[in-house]
């Protein structure tokens, strides 16, 4: 039977006979029960040898003292704590939203202090990438200042859902700093959260996971009920189905399943949170999403903003989703997107949550990806993040969302679940010669692209045996670790990372020269280990042609030229996979490669533009095989005016294959190339 406020549980009445007065332990009793060596007050923010380190397996056994200690049930704790950090401490650095240990215990102004702002790729880009108009360059000077603000603001000034931290703190006694690196002490923090949520909601401390929905959806730090529900839903899924998992720091963590259990929803409307904001939004029941618009307004001399109306899917299919990443926090980059001089995408996802702000229909075209073609074919997601920098993380919150927003996209819009649709901002191409260098690189190579494609139900498995012709990218994110330098200061290495990313050689040795990308160095020039630097590296879930085998080392035919990556059988960082290739035709030395599929010019109606096709520095050469995705027909949306009378589709009859040839993907004619099958 279930306990009431007045009338406890036994079992929550004989925990708490053992407990000090009151409802919060002292520092000096929790810490001997967590099993850890005094604050040792270090200022760096990190667990060091004495303070943040847990023996092998303890941490199971901390979830569970702190469970008992405040009278919440252990599957709720460890569910909670799965679906902010997936249990991993992360080494005590702050996640994206200062969110530490895997509690996700959010200290933002302390986070805020301690981290130096990131940054995009040093390249300017035209978001927009339609050369039928000026390049769209906004103040990317203030857009920084803006959304990386390194100001330390009041606490008092911060949303409570990134202070929650501090809030631990005073329930628990615990220094901050402890709570910041100590994985048992962060755990017994966020057990006290959920108690003091259930005691304010009028709950009783039983042990029924059911009877916590409420104090669940209010941990979420969420202030309105539909993204507060929303995230109680994934802590209660997360329970029912169970998990299991080894951490960053090699704990063992189990969650047995209770595919039964019924959460006490209604609890929800008790909450005292705000109800959602009002808007039609094209968003799964899954997920929490508001309708905050990007504006469609004209400002001086004829120019507007911030993205241009259309008629998809009825005038042109949508063929990809673009990943990104927003380089600032929540607030200062839905202050952006609503400004009419800037630019636009159609979701941004909150990492704190999951929570979903859409900004532009789906019919309509966002400037996002600074490649026109891929913008007109696309939808682009912003996700709360930081490219260059590997000491902060993406919750397991924002990824789930995330992923149930673009398996609902993909459906609505058969936009197939592979790394040939689902692109990265930094795989899409550069429209000419002369935008190549300037293409932004985010989400970069920390975003798990290997777990990405789990959450979508489409996991990166080996579809060919040995002679496959193809291999997948597949590394083992958290021990693929290759060096990446310029996060913080040029030249210098960035912290040691798992990455989704892997390094490719002229030879089959890691201290032969790395290949090179003429496109970002047409004078040859080197590639480099930096954060930014695309033109020596392949990413989770590509595929590519074998060019060649060679003991632990696999050679596939990358921008024209073979390149070599260490695949030990056993650490592999690619499987084996079968499809159809491209190859120049018979009796053709080379073939042009483009970055976008447009219209031979005869197929342009009058009052419209010839836009140049314009081949790109690389040539693919005869002997060579790229993996192939969609045959296209050229396309160009001409939509130059805010008034939309003017704009057309333009279809081509030329065709075009789209392959992947680079770190990017390309196109190259379909009257160049024959199709084969990669075997």
């Amino acid at each position: 039977m279930r306990g009431s406020p007045t009338d406890p549980s036994p079992s929550a009445r004989h925990r708490r006979a053992r407990r000090t007065a009151g409802a919060v332990a002292s520092a000096a009793l929790l810490l001997p029960l967590l099993g850890a060596a005094p604050y040792d007050g270090g200022a760096d923010g990190r667990a060091s040898a004495s303070s943040g380190q847990l023996p092998s397996g303890k941490l199971q056994n901390a979830f569970a003292d702190a469970a008992d200690e405040y009278d919440v049930p252990q599957s709720v704790l460890l569910a909670v704590s799965y679906l902010q950090s997936r249990w991993d401490a992360h080494d005590g650095a702050p996640s994206v939203t200062g969110g530490y240990g895997p509690m996700h215990l959010t200290d933002a102004r302390t986070a805020i202090a301690r981290t130096v702002a990131p940054h995009h790729s040093d390249g300017t880009e035209d978001a927009r990438g339609d050369e039928s108009r000026d390049a769209l360059l906004p103040d990317t000077k203030a857009r920084s200042a803006k959304t990386s603000d390194t100001t330390v603001p009041e606490n008092d000034r911060l949303p409570a859902r990134l202070k929650t931290l501090t809030k631990a703190a005073a329930l628990t006694g615990v220094p901050a700093e402890r709570l910041r690196t100590d994985p048992a002490a962060n755990v017994a923090g966020g057990a006290a959260l959920l108690a003091a949520a259930q005691k304010q909601l009028g709950e009783p401390l039983t042990d029924d996971a059911a009877d916590w929905y409420g104090a669940v959806a209010r941990y979420s730090g969420a202030d309105d009920t539909a993204t507060a529900a929303t995230y109680a839903d994934d802590v209660f899924d997360v329970i029912r189905r169970g998990e299991r998992r080894t951490t960053d720091s090699g704990q063992r963590i189990t969650l047995g399943a209770q595919p039964r259990l019924r959460a006490e929803t209604a609890q929800v409307r008790t909450a005292g949170l705000r109800a959602p904001a009002a808007g039609a939004t094209e968003c799964p029941a899954t997920v929490s999403c508001e309708w905050i618009p990007a504006p469609y307004e004209e400002f001086g001399d004829g120019d507007y903003g911030n993205h241009d109306l259309g008629d998809r899917p009825k005038s042109q299919s949508i063929k990809y989703i673009v990943v990104h990443d927003t380089e600032g926090a929540w607030d200062g980059v839905l202050d952006m997107v609503q400004d009419p001089t800037y630019v636009s995408w159609q979701y941004t996802l909150r990492s704190t949550d999951g929570h979903i702000a859409q900004h532009v229909k789906a019919k309509d075209v966002a400037w996002h990806a600074g490649n026109w073609y891929i913008n007109a074919k696309s939808i682009g997601l912003e996700h709360e993040g930081f490219l260059t920098a590997p000491d902060t993380w993406y919750t397991e919150a924002m990824y789930r969302s995330s992923a149930r927003l673009v398996t609902y996209l993909s459906k609505k819009y058969g936009i197939p679940l592979d790394r040939q649709h689902i692109l990265g901002h930094d795989t899409v191409p550069g429209t000419t010669t002369a935008t190549i260098p300037g293409m932004h690189t985010d989400p970069g190579p920390y975003w798990d692209w290997q777990h990405y494609f789990a959450l979508l139900g489409k996991p990166l498995r080996a579809t060919a045996g040995p002679k496959g012709g193809l291999v997948t990218i597949a590394p083992d994110y958290a021990t693929n670790k290759p060096v990446f330098t310029g996060c913080v200061t040029a030249g210098e290495p960035c912290a040691a990372h798992g990455s989704s990313a892997v390094r490719l050689y002229t030879e089959p040795r890691e201290d032969a020269p790395l290949v090179k990308d003429i496109g970002l160095r047409p004078g040859g020039g080197d590639s480099t280990t930096g954060v930014n630097d695309l033109g020596s590296r392949v990413s989770t879930g590509q595929r590519y042609a074998v060019a060649g085998r060679d003991g632990d080392w696999t050679a596939i035919w990358y921008l024209g030229q073979k390149a070599w990556f260490k695949n030990p059988a056993k650490q592999p960082t690619a499987v084996n996979a079968a499809g159809a290739v491209i190859t120049p035709k018979a009796g053709l030395t080379d073939i042009p490669v483009y970055g976008r599929a447009y219209p031979e010019k005869e197929a342009y109606p009058e009052g419209v533009p010839v836009q140049t096709v314009s081949p790109l520095p690389y040539k693919l050469l005869a002997g060579q095989k790229y993996a192939a995705g969609d045959k296209v027909p050229g396309e160009y949306f001409y939509a130059p005016t805010f008034d939309t009378t003017p704009h057309r589709v333009v279809r081509g009859s030329d065709m075009y294959y789209e392959i992947q040839f680079g770190h990017r993907v390309a196109f190259v004619r379909a009257a160049d190339v024959r199709v084969m099958p990669s075997a």
